[in-house]
């Protein structure tokens, strides 16, 4: 690989990192609806404001040795986790977009899932204030990404949203039980923003997939018997991030295996 775009992967991978580093502080912020600019990074422990160089990312973690600069306290695992995570996506969608409009809008879309998956982990919600503007980011982001049409994307919105919306209207009409929450509808109509209409069923059955093969087991470990709240929006992330990166490969491969 040339030298130059060694250096301009790392250069995105550092990018990543950073802008996870600011991701974490949505992830713990907006859900107790506070503002993710001011004030400036701190210890939620010790409230003493960072130094910039307790803020590197993934590095000071290490250097510190997880733990706070100040106070000694501990530091989570998920914080260097988060930035990693955002860093190696932004590669990812540099590697399939290089630097263009396209990996723009990626980036704001790959980071918006995490976000919203790890919020959901913890709260159990997905917040309004990002899948909200999300479906009007990716349909304005229809018109630069070249897989996905305005049009494709208007279906994706619908198509997505009221698939969800079926189901949870069926579902509470049989058990009289609300069965999926209103984020998991937004978040899924943002999805289709981004991805197109074409997405949608494939993102459904590989998050319900990986939903049924996580939750089984989870109500089998907690004798939960079928009332565990497993948050779903993790699993329409994953299998959105799944079909971005791999969708094509995945459906040549499933019809391969009726060509014989």
């Amino acid at each position: 690989m040339p030298e130059q775009d060694i250096m301009a992967y790392v250069a995105v991978f550092v990018f990543g990192s950073v802008l996870g580093s600011f991701l974490n502080v949505c992830i713990y912020r907006i859900p107790l609806q506070q503002s993710i600019v001011f004030p400036a990074s701190h210890c939620p422990a010790c409230n003493s404001a960072l130094r910039w160089y307790h803020n590197i990312p993934i590095i000071s973690f290490v250097v510190l040795k997880r733990r706070c600069g100040f106070c000694q306290k501990l530091i989570s695992w998920r914080y260097p986790a988060v930035e990693l995570l955002n860093a190696l996506f932004y590669l990812a969608v540099f590697h399939i977009s290089s630097f263009s409009l396209t990996s723009l809008a990626l980036f704001l879309f790959v980071s918006a899932l995490i976000v919203i998956s790890f919020i959901d982990i913890d709260h159990r919600i997905i917040p309004d204030v990002i899948s909200l503007p999300g479906i009007v980011v990716g349909f304005a982001a229809s018109f630069a990404l070249p897989w996905v049409s305005w049009q494709d994307s208007i279906l994706g919105i619908l198509l997505g949203g009221g698939s969800l919306l079926a189901v949870a209207y069926i579902y509470a009409l049989f058990t009289g039980k609300e069965g999926m929450g209103g984020g998991d509808i937004k978040l899924l109509a943002m999805v289709g923003a981004f991805l197109g209409y074409k997405a949608i069923l494939p993102v459904i059955f590989f998050s319900s997939l990986m939903g049924t093969a996580v939750g089984i087991p989870l109500m089998l470990i907690n004798k939960a018997d079928g009332r565990l709240a497993i948050p779903f929006g993790p699993f329409i992330a994953l299998a959105a991030l799944l079909h971005l990166f791999a969708g094509a490969q995945i459906i040549r491969w499933y019809l391969g295996l009726f060509s014989v």
